[in-house]
């Protein structure tokens, strides 16, 4: 029962953690942070694990390895049970809660829940999952060890109980630590979200090809894409091409009669062609961010 108490307590400043996480993740950019504040979520989770890790399981192993050494009296044993019964209660109705808003941000992102658990882009949400689920299992473990100790009135059951729910609150501590940490040091997005971005520059008749690549995940729904674009010139040309008049054009060339008007034509005309690039690199990262709308930031470097 103190295991599941220091759990609860855990949990409570783990909530209070991540609600804080939420609140900085929204904060607009500043001149310090010209990309936003997104990843605060990130940080805020990590020391959520931390938290899990060190008060959670440690405390929690701590107790049950002194009930092991000084075995604990069993009292009130109708009390505990009553205790247990109505948290499984609240944190089973938690616990859907959160399976529902993990599922529902799966389907959004187009991928599985599993595949959203390891590497989806919303940490709070996850660590709520995986927090209130050590929760339901720490309280099956609870019980489970308080009724074989009652039935066998050998209490080394509620010590070892007491362990389990450690040990379970460190295998998800560790996995959050892993995952908030891989996601801080910069990680890439989904295989297939990045596909599909590809996809779309290598169907524009106005690229030739693309390198050096990438995508990072900066949270709470944020992404910045980043490409080398080697853009097609004659494609290119040909777009101002089409906004003239040949037939003028032609007839402006024959009336030339010296190298500087020849020059004014070719400055005049090369500058336009540099302004239709410009808009070509402003529609293509229009149209990638209407196709991905979590791609807030797009850097298009034109060889």
């Amino acid at each position: 029962m103190l295991s599941e108490a220091i759990h609860s307590l855990a949990d409570l400043l783990n909530q209070c953690l991540l609600a804080v996480g939420i609140a900085q993740s929204i904060r607009k950019p500043d001149p310090d942070h010209p990309y936003g504040w997104s990843r605060a979520r990130y940080v805020y989770s990590l020391i959520s694990g931390v938290g899990i890790f060190f008060v959670g399981a440690g405390v929690t192993c701590y107790h049950g390895i002194s009930g092991l050494l000084h075995p604990p009296v069993l009292e009130a044993l109708p009390v505990a049970f009553s205790v247990l019964s109505a948290s499984l209660l609240v944190e089973g109705a938690t616990l859907w809660s959160a399976i529902k808003q993990v599922r529902m941000s799966a389907a959004e992102t187009g991928v599985s829940f599993k595949d959203y658990v390891l590497r989806g882009r919303d940490p709070s949400a996850v660590a709520v999952l995986l927090e209130d689920s050590a929760a339901v299992g720490g309280v099956f473990l609870a019980g489970s060890a308080l009724l074989l100790a009652h039935l066998s009135g050998n209490t080394i059951y509620d010590a070892i109980g007491s362990i389990s729910i450690g040990g379970l609150l460190g295998v998800v501590a560790l996995f959050l630590i892993r995952r908030n940490s891989s996601a801080l040091v910069g990680r890439s997005i989904l295989p297939n979200e990045m596909k599909e971005i590809l996809d779309l520059l290598e169907s524009d008749i106005m690229i030739r090809s693309i390198h050096d690549v990438k995508a990072t995940d900066m949270g709470a729904d944020t992404v910045r894409f980043k490409a080398e674009v080697n853009f097609d010139g004659r494609e290119v040309a040909r777009s101002r091409v089409n906004q003239l008049d040949l037939e003028a054009v032609l007839k402006e060339v024959q009336g030339f009669t010296t190298v500087a008007e020849m020059e004014r034509f070719l400055l005049e005309h090369g500058e336009q062609v540099v302004d239709i690039l410009g808009s070509e690199v402003d529609r293509i990262e229009a149209r990638i961010k209407k196709m991905a709308p979590e791609v807030r930031h797009v850097d298009l470097e034109i060889l």
